[in-house]
């Protein structure tokens, strides 16, 4: 029986293996028809013996193939063919039927095309890549382990319409979706927002939350390129990346990765990564537990392309992060997660303040998280209920604002939240309705009269999945009401229509918010700005920014071919932006104000191809346009032109290798050290790595990153916007 949303996945990037240690999983009679099963979410191992002898097959399993990795629930109605797919998702392994009720494992090869990367964030429920009402790219782990990236800024930096923009000129970054600024995507942990930007406004390059994740911490990563407001309430202007992360499993196993950067040119910029993580069984099949530590150091890098050789073109870094996960099964259809995380992230840093002084910041966040969640999956539909707690303490020893308020900042901010989920089909209708309430504390020696202030929204959403035969819609809405400015509600149509089973057409409009912060709106917020000689404080009276969105695309998936483009336009409206000198203008206060308007549009095109059986080409392009409407001038940091291209080979079955291009279009810059808007040309990156699987247990793996030791213009160099030289890198993962 053949199911448009349950066809074959050619999985990613396969596990490769010498050896093999047969054992059988039999039971009654196989039904070749669909049937009801209800397997929970464990090793790969687990769940497929469980599913075997639920749906009567032999299936010999190989533990040298099935090895720290996991399978996702499975319940509900399946043919045996869509049960094992579902099971195998991200896995590296495909099933073949060998016999009337006898089904083998085998690895797919890593370079085939992973059709049915399954996704939950753009509707809160399980869609593929294809089938998802949105705009959506997966990046799964065996990929991050591909690439070596350091943080969450480089893992997403070849997702079409992503760019990454220096937010200092000291090596931090910021996520950029479509045009729009790092402030307007929201950045999710299992589905849950982290958040340090009233500690330490982007403004003043925070992009704490960007490495607050270990990525060896990561299953997979999921962006969304749109607005998602209708779900997720404020700040989801630009788009969502959701970061889902580790799980255990009822088999025991754990890992210790280690790797190491050198970059040869200049002075320091060395990186040193580790990383212990171990999972399993504290009662079989009852109570389930994961544990990892992770520790970085990263040197500060000097160069003689900054403007002056005493500036750091790459920050000191130090950092470690311990990260731990309790599951209880309660019974088969529900579980109480708990989780934990404890951070601590160093920066030292020293910039050029217009050739006048070389401030040093010194900064040091501290970030304790709690999560309490329940997990119900009924017949009547799923339930999930939660709360979350995050802690984030900044000491602030940035030279400039310690001199002007005449003491070191401490600021304490603390986010708590309450949420609430039920979904379920009604006739042809997925329905999905929630609640949430959201708290933030905000304490500030620096600032905020009496030291603190306090913010909360409360918010419902409902979400209608409508199956009409080969179209399917989704329309939704929130209404989230804010503590300063009221109510905002944020409608959502979205529809996609299946051409094929192999192609969509998909598009939709939705209408996006976002609140002033309590350092955009608190009056006696105020940051030090100007290199020190004003402040920029809160404005009172500002409204929230909204955008109206559109979208239209196509995709199409086979076995050895995906092909897809969108066009997407976005009209905002009332944008915050901060006043600053200029000719005839230079208070010492200075505070924010609403733009009329700003658009952005643009086309993203994306590809992949299977060459051959070892080989798989990756490609995408997206052109922006990005403009205040008021001026007719450019947005900053914004490329027209982005474009990457990744060549997958696998040489044999233990080793592969990656060539990765990347173009970085011309773009406008602002000049920190002469505050001038200047024109900075074009420029690429070629990256080069390989992994080597040199035993069932230990993988090796290495490269080299800016292979052409690329040097952006003298435009951005001036402006201290360095790109990182040629970087040689080196690593193992050991599996127990």
């Amino acid at each position: 029986m053949h199911h448009r949303k349950h066809r074959l996945a050619l999985m990613l990037n396969a596990v490769l293996v010498a050896s093999t240690l047969p054992l059988t999983a039999t039971s009654a009679l196989a039904a070749s028809s669909a049937a009801t099963y209800n397997v929970q979410a464990a090793t790969l191992e687990d769940a497929l013996s469980q599913f075997a002898q639920q749906a009567g097959i032999t299936l010999p399993l190989d533990p040298t193939l099935l090895a720290g990795k996991q399978a996702p629930a499975l319940q509900g109605e399946y043919d045996v063919k869509q049960a094992l797919d579902r099971l195998l998702q991200n896995s590296g392994l495909k099933a073949r039927q060998v016999g009337e009720q006898i089904w083998a494992l085998e690895p797919v090869n890593s370079t085939a095309l992973n059709l049915d990367n399954m996704v939950i964030t753009a509707s809160q429920t399980e869609h593929s890549e294809l089938t998802a009402p949105a705009s959506v790219s997966v990046i799964n782990r065996e990929q991050l382990q591909q690439m070596q990236a350091l943080d969450l800024s480089e893992a997403v930096a070849k997702v079409p319409g992503v760019s990454i923009a220096a937010s200092s000129t000291y090596g931090r970054h910021k996520i950029k979706m479509r045009g729009l600024d790092s402030d307007y995507t929201l950045l999710l942990v299992n589905g849950r927002r982290i958040n340090s930007r009233d500690a330490l406004t982007s403004n003043y390059a925070n992009d704490f939350d960007l490495s607050a994740i270990p990525l060896n911490a990561v299953e997979r990563i999921e962006v969304i390129r749109g607005p998602m407001s209708s779900l997720y309430g404020a700040d989801a202007m630009g788009g969502v990346i959701n970061v889902i992360l580790r799980r255990p499993g009822n088999e025991a196993e754990g890992s210790l990765s280690y790797s190491y950067h050198h970059t040869p040119s200049g002075e320091g910029g060395d990186v040193h990564n580790s990383t212990i993580y171990t999972a399993g069984p504290l009662i079989k099949d009852r109570l389930l537990a994961n544990l990892l530590l992770d520790g970085s150091d990263q040197a500060a890098w000097k160069t003689s392309m900054t403007s002056d050789d005493r500036a750091h073109a790459r920050e000191q870094r130090q950092n470690w992060a311990l990260m731990s996960n309790l599951i209880w099964l309660i019974d088969d259809s529900q579980d109480l997660e708990l989780d934990f995380s404890a951070r601590n992230d160093q920066r030292d840093g020293v910039w050029n303040n217009s050739n006048v002084n070389f401030p040093r910041n010194q900064q040091e966040m501290e970030r304790f998280t709690f999560g309490l969640t329940h997990n119900a999956q009924l017949e009547q539909g799923n339930t999930r209920l939660r709360y979350y707690h995050e802690q984030v303490n900044l000491n602030d020893d940035s030279q400039l604002t310690t001199s002007l308020r005449g003491m070191v900042g401490d600021v304490r901010q603390r986010n708590q939240t309450i949420d609430g989920q039920i979904s379920g089909e009604l006739g042809n209708h997925l329905l999905t309705a929630g609640a949430e309430y959201r708290h933030t504390l905000l304490e500030h020696n620096q600032n905020l009269n009496n030291g603190g202030t306090t913010d909360f929204q409360r918010a419902l959403y409902l979400q209608d999945e409508i199956g009409l035969g080969d179209l399917r819609l989704t329309l939704g809405g929130r209404l989230d009401d804010h503590k300063s400015f009221g109510s905002e509600f944020s409608p959502r149509a979205y529809a996609v229509y299946s051409l094929t089973d192999e192609w969509v057409v998909k598009g939709g409009v939705g209408k996006a918010f976002k609140a002033p912060s309590i350092s955009q709106s608190d009056p006696s917020y105020a940051i030090a700005a100007c290199r020190g000689r004003c402040v920029v404080a809160g404005n009172p009276d500002l409204k929230p920014e909204t955008a109206t969105s559109y979208e239209i695309g196509t995709m199409y998936q086979s076995e050895r071919l995906e092909l897809g483009a969108n066009l997407f336009y976005n009209d905002i409206k009332d944008m915050i932006l901060a006043d600053g000198w200029r000719r005839g203008h230079t208070p010492s206060v200075l505070t924010y104000y609403n733009v009329s308007s700003a658009r952005t549009q643009g086309v993203e095109l994306f590809s992949t191809t299977q060459l051959s059986d070892s080989l798989k080409l990756t490609a995408n392009y997206t052109f922006t346009e990005a403009e205040d409407r008021d001026t007719g001038e450019e947005l900053r940091q914004v490329p027209k032109h982005t474009g990457n291209a990744d060549l997958n080979w696998q040489v044999s079955q233990r080793w592969q290798a990656q060539l990765g291009y990347q173009y970085i279009g011309s773009q406008v810059l602002r000049n920190t050290i002469s505050n001038t808007d200047v024109d900075s040309a074009a420029y690429h990156l070629v990256n080069l790595g390989s992994q080597y699987q040199l035993t069932p247990q230990l993988s090796l793996n290495g490269g080299v990153k800016n292979l052409g030791d690329t040097k952006r213009d003298s435009a951005a160099r001036d402006s201290d916007y360095i790109e990182l030289s040629r970087t040689f890198y080196v690593g193992f993962t050991l599996a127990f």
